[in-house]
Order: C-alpha cells, then sequence, then structure tokens
C-alpha cells in the first residue's frame, strides 16, 4: 500500500473564549458564516457554522478556522493542537 503524507497547508483561525466580544469578532471575520447563539435576546456562549455536513457547533476554547477554500469550521483545542503550529 501506498504512503502518503498532507501538504503543508497554511489557514487562518480565531481561538473563540466564549465571550460575546469575541463572538462578534469571529462573525465580522468570517463575514456572518459563524453565527453567536441567542436564547430570548442573551447571548448563550455558543456559535453555529452552517456547512456541507450541516450545522456544527461552536464552544468555548474551540477554534474557528478559515479552510483553504475560504470554508469555516469548528476545531477542538486538542485537535487543533495536535494539528497546527504558528506559520510566519
Amino acid at each position: 500500500m501506498a504512503k502518503y503524507r498532507k501538504r503543508p497547508v497554511v489557514i487562518e483561525a480565531m481561538h473563540f473564549d466564549g465571550s460575546i466580544e469575541c463572538a462578534l469578532l469571529i462573525g465580522e471575520w468570517s463575514g456572518g458564516e459563524v453565527q453567536k447563539h441567542t436564547f430570548m435576546g442573551d447571548f448563550t456562549g455558543v456559535m453555529h457554522i452552517e456547512t456541507l455536513e450541516g450545522t456544527m457547533t461552536v464552544i468555548r476554547w474551540d477554534w474557528v478556522i478559515r479552510g483553504a477554500q475560504n470554508e469555516f469550521y469548528p476545531c477542538r483545542p486538542d485537535i487543533f493542537e495536535a494539528t497546527y503550529e504558528a506559520a510566519e
């Protein structure tokens, strides 16, 4: 069986700290693709992203990634840390 290595790709990402201020920054950065969740007009500390796989939830400390084709998706902190490193 042949082996393959994933090509290095530089991505943009923002770390969601659960605050309304951070939610607004991520919403602006994503052009509205990532939206804050409210209940009865109050921010719940959760965000949502519509993806090809359906609605994905972003919770406190997740990363929001803009992929190679300008798509957005959430990434749990442990997976992000194992997969990505800072780029110049």
